[in-house]
């Protein structure tokens, strides 16, 4: 009879231990009970240490994860601001380089061609995409700058290009800034005021 005393006390104890063990991680007293330091078993200890261990070292990798994460990404974008100060520069050397294109066969021509290929060579290397303008309107991608009615064209539909817009891998740096198709209005009043 006794081992059955000393094996349901046995129980007891673990079970208190368990208690006692979880009041120490939530910060629970239980009612009616002053808060009083209770010693763990070296048991109960020895798992409380290894619980925080466990999860000391799930955060520490987690922050290790999530810093090599930022780290790839700051240098992915690091040059997105000189970048964006650089395309109006590209932008208005096309532009002469258009107006240069009357004569094709000139020194000056030929010379500011190549300058815009080496340009374009730099700005693919970085990871720069041109934003494709032609279709519909998307307002993820583009900026509509003005409306026209044109004959045979849907609403919605880019016409014009007026400046181009450039992607830095997959962020949009720079929208492309286009005239769109406007719809046919709808006549709104009728004539003769019959309805």
């Amino acid at each position: 009879m006794q081992n059955n005393d000393q094996e349901t006390e046995v129980v007891e104890d673990e079970i208190n231990a368990a208690e006692v063990v979880e009041g120490v991680e939530t910060g629970e007293v239980p009612e009616g009970e002053a808060e009083v330091e209770v010693p763990l078993t070296p048991e109960a200890e020895a798992l409380k240490w290894k619980e925080v261990a466990i999860r000391t070292a799930a955060d520490l990798d987690n922050y290790r994860k999530r810093m090599a994460r930022e780290r790839s990404e700051d240098l992915r974008y690091a040059r997105a601001g000189l970048i964006e100060e650089l395309l109006p520069v590209f932008d208005n050397f096309s532009m002469g380089l258009q107006m240069a294109e009357q004569d094709q066969d000139s020194m000056i021509y030929k010379g500011m061609a190549m300058v815009k290929g080496q340009m374009q060579d730099f700005l693919t290397s970085q990871g720069i995409k041109e934003v494709p303008a032609e279709g519909v309107f998307d307002p993820n991608f583009h900026e509509a700058v003005a409306e026209e009615e044109k004959e045979g064209v849907a609403a919605g539909e880019i016409l014009f290009v007026k400046r181009k817009g450039y992607m830095l891998h997959d962020r949009l740096l720079r929208a492309a800034a286009v005239i769109v198709a406007r719809g046919p209005e709808a006549e709104t009043t009728t004539e003769g005021g019959a309805a």
